[in-house]
């Protein structure tokens, strides 16, 4: 399994919000929805995602924002916010007042000569894996050059209709926007990409990663992943340490217990049979593991809600990466 597809490997969009906004300047959008996962499509115009710093957005880019912390979306940074979407997707002006529609998923100034973006939003953490979440910067901006204009096509045109089957293409069409952006970013500079992804390109660190992300519950260890990959057990553990940050096993742990905690989102989960996945002996064994690292039991874990999800577990750091253009 290479690292991309151990990104997005598990649950996806399911019902996603997807709306296209028409907005005639000034304007200024306050997002505080809480969403883990949003992307952005500027039709025409230009506008600027102001998060940390402001990120100025042509026709064609794509914006990957992550959350959940709340963000803007103007068309410059000193226009005063107008209207706020909330947890939901509820829109009100900032005095609370309800903002209408225009249709079918569209929303904003009647006038529709101005700034026209379409915005995905993944409402649910369980939609998105804490890989991906934990790997991202807050922004990520894929200029119009490098995008799949076929994909923006496709998702604008479904956008409108409403025929049997709409939410699940335009789910799918939203993976596939996010999966384009993310490939070109794992595969351009290293600016901003996870270290454990660069170490991927090694020839001696990149097959244990692969053999740990697509077997994590066989019972590895330094010699048994030196062996595989063809190298001595002090090369693997030295290399591997000084392309991924932590030893062997140390990653193994925390990849472990990562897919533990997507997997026990799902109600149908046992706690054995998660143990068993992620390649613990017992339900004694992972609830003794996860919470030396997380602080809380996999079934405190469950008994959070989203936000108390967020407030643990988001990553700390917020950069913001623009891809170079092509």
């Amino acid at each position: 399994m290479d690292t991309l597809t151990g990104l997005l490997d598990g649950p996806r969009a399911r019902g996603a919000f997807l709306l296209r906004t028409v907005l005639e300047p000034p304007f200024a959008l306050r997002i505080q929805d809480r969403a883990p996962l949003t992307l952005v499509t500027l039709v025409r115009g230009s506008a600027q995602i102001i998060h940390d710093s402001p990120v100025r957005l042509g026709p064609g880019d794509v914006a990957v924002i992550r959350g959940p912390e709340p963000y803007t979306v103007a068309d410059d940074p000193s226009t005063p916010w107008q209207t706020i979407i909330g947890p939901g997707q509820v829109c009100t002006t900032v005095d609370g007042v309800p903002k209408a529609h225009l249709g079918v998923r569209s929303w904003g100034d009647p006038v529709g000569t101005g700034t026209e973006m379409i915005t995905g939003t993944y409402q649910l953490e369980s939609e998105v894996s804490r890989r991906l979440l934990g790997a991202l910067p807050a922004v990520l901006v894929q200029p119009a050059a490098g995008t799949d204009r076929t994909l923006v096509g496709l998702l604008t045109a479904e956008m409108s209709g409403n025929d049997p089957g709409q939410a699940l293409v335009l789910d799918r069409l939203l993976d596939l926007l996010l999966v384009s952006v993310l490939r070109a970013w794992l595969a351009g500079p290293d600016d901003g990409v996870p270290a454990w992804h660069r170490a991927g390109r090694d020839p001696i660190v990149g097959p244990a990663l692969r053999l740990l992300h697509s077997a994590p519950d066989k019972p590895w260890t330094v010699a048994t992943l030196a062996a595989r990959a063809g190298v001595s057990r002090s090369l693997l553990a030295r290399r591997f340490t000084e392309l991924v940050g932590e030893p062997p096993m140390a990653y193994l742990t925390g990849w472990r217990l990562t897919l533990a905690a997507d997997l026990l989102r799902s109600p149908d989960a046992t706690l054995e049979a998660v143990a068993r996945q992620v390649g613990y002996g017992s339900a004694f064994a992972l609830s003794a593991a996860f919470k030396r690292e997380h602080g809380v039991s996999p079934q405190q874990f469950r008994r959070q809600t989203p936000e108390e999800h967020f407030t643990a577990y988001a990553p700390t750091s917020s950069p913001v990466v623009v891809l170079a253009r092509p």
